[in-house]
C-alpha cells in the first residue's frame, strides 16, 4: 500500500537539551554554592540550553528556586542561602530514580503533583560533604542522568584529603607531611591523640595547620602558632568534620592550575601564583571570597616551571580518575620542587574565582568555559566507564 497520499505528521521541532543546575546542601559551604550557581546560571547560553534550578536548603529539602541570578551574589559579607530563593517553604523537587525516565516532579503538600519535563544532564555546583562528595554522584548514578564533573570514586578521594594524599603517593605525586586524627581515635583516647599531634610538631615545627580532612573553600582551617592554639584549633575543625587533618607547613609559593576535559583528553590551564594576602594570616574562606584577595595570573613561572606544574596537574587528574575539571594546588618548595596540596573535584566556580580566571588567561572565556563542560557530560555516559 502506498503511503504517498497519506497525510503527513509535521516534523516535531529538536528541544533544546535541559540542564538542571543543583547548588546548596547541607555543607557548610553552602552558601558558596549558590553564589558559584548565581554565576552558571548567568552565564549559560539560554539560545542552546533550558535551564531549571534546583536548590538543596540547609536540611536537605530539594527545593524549585527562582531564576534570578542577581539575587545569588554576596552581599554585606553575607553569602545567600537556597532558602530566600525557594519558590515554597515546603514544595519539594524528586530526581527521578528509574533509568528509563528522566521526568522531574515538583510538589506541594495538598497539591497535585506537576512535572516539570525531562533533565538531560544535571550541573551540580555543589561544594563540600553530600553534593561534592560522590553522594550526588552516585544519586545521579542510579538515576541514569548524565552529570558535570567526576564520578563516584573521584569525588569522593577529591573529598577526603586523607585518601587523596594516599593516591597522589601512590602514583608517585610528592605531598607534604601530614596526620590525620580519625574521631575513633579522639574517642578512645583523647590524649593520646592530642599527644600524636604535639609529636608531630615536633617532628615538623610550628606552625602546623589543623583542617576538617573533607572540607573545603579553607571552611574550619586554622593555623596554629604553638601549643597553646592547639585545642582551640581541633575543636574548630571537628566542628566540621570529626576526622581532621593536621599539616605541616611548606615554606614556598601557593601555585594553583585548571584542568578541563577537552575530546581528546584533559588538558591544563596556564598557572596562577596565590599571593600571601596582606590582612589575613592566610588564604583563608575571608580572603578567597569576602575580601577577594587576587591571584597572580598567569603565575610569574619560569618556562620550566610552567610545563612542570601543567604536567603534574594533568597527572593528578588521572591518578585519581576525575572527568570534566579540577583544580590543583601545589606548593612551590624552596629547593624548586612542586609539592601537590590538593585538588577540587568541583572549585571555586564565580567568575572571580581562580579556576576560570586561569582558564580566562588561557583562552576560554567563563560562558565557553561552562558550555564546554555541559557538552563534556552530554557526550559521557552514565555507569561504568
Amino acid at each position: 500500500m502506498s503511503t504517498e497520499n497519506l497525510p503527513q505528521s509535521p516534523e516535531q521541532p529538536s528541544r533544546k537539551p535541559r540542564v538542571a543546575v543543583v547548588f546548596g546542601g547541607r555543607s557548610s559551604e553552602h552558601g558558596i554554592s549558590v553564589v558559584t550557581a548565581g554565576a552558571v546560571l548567568k552565564a549559560i547560553d539560554r539560545t542552546k540550553y533550558d535551564v531549571l534550578p534546583i536548590g538543596i536548603t540547609a536540611d536537605g529539602r530539594w527545593a524549585l528556586t527562582a531564576d534570578e541570578p542577581e539575587r545569588m551574589a554576596i552581599t554585606d559579607r553575607r553569602t545567600p542561602s537556597v532558602e530566600e530563593l525557594a519558590e515554597s517553604p515546603e514544595g519539594a523537587v524528586v530526581l527521578p530514580v528509574d533509568p528509563a525516565s528522566r521526568e522531574v516532579v515538583y510538589s506541594e503538600p495538598g497539591c497535585v503533583p506537576k512535572a516539570l519535563g525531562e533533565v538531560d544532564v544535571v550541573f551540580p555546583v555543589l561544594h563540600g560533604p553530600y553534593g561534592e562528595d560522590g553522594t550526588l554522584q552516585g544519586l545521579l548514578e542510579l538515576s541514569g542522568v548524565p552529570y558535570v564533573g567526576s564520578g563516584v570514586l573521584a569525588s569522593a578521594v577529591g573529598q577526603d584529603k586523607e585518601y587523596m594524599k594516599r593516591v597522589f603517593t601512590s602514583f608517585g605525586l610528592k605531598v607534604g607531611p601530614y596526620l590525620v586524627i580519625r574521631p575513633r581515635e579522639w574517642e578512645r583516647d583523647e590524649s593520646a591523640a592530642r599527644r600524636r599531634v604535639v609529636d608531630f610538631a615536633g617532628e615538623h615545627g610550628w606552625p602546623l595547620f589543623v583542617k576538617p580532612a573533607r572540607a573545603g573553600s579553607s571552611i574550619g582551617i586554622t593555623k596554629v602558632d604553638d601549643l597553646s592554639g592547639l585545642d582551640e584549633a581541633i575543636a574548630e575543625a571537628q566542628r566540621h568534620d570529626p576526622k581532621i587533618l593536621v599539616e605541616a607547613a611548606l615554606r614556598g609559593r601557593e601555585i594553583e592550575c585548571g584542568v578541563l576535559e577537552f575530546e581528546d583528553g584533559p588538558r591544563a590551564s596556564v598557572p596562577a601564583e596565590i599571593p600571601p594576602p596582606d590582612a589575613h594570616a592566610y588564604y583563608d574562606f575571608e580572603a578567597k571570597y569576602i575580601d577577594s584577595t587576587p591571584g597572580i595570573v598567569p603565575a610569574p613561572l619560569t618556562d620550566e616551571e610552567t610545563a612542570e606544574v601543567r604536567r603534574l596537574a594533568v597527572e593528578a587528574f588521572e591518578a585519581a580518575s576525575c572527568e570534566g575539571l579540577v583544580r590543583a594546588d601545589f606548593f612551590l618548595t624552596e629547593d624548586g620542587g612542586f609539592v601537590i596540596n590538593e585538588i577540587n573535584t568541583m572549585p571555586g566556580f564565580t567568575p572571580i574565582s581562580m579556576y576560570p580566571q586561569m582558564w580566562q588567561a588561557t583562552g576560554i572565556g567563563y560562558p565557553e568555559l561552562v558550555d564546554r563542560l555541559v557538552r563534556a557530560a552530554l557526550r559521557r555516559p552514565t555507569g561504568l566507564r
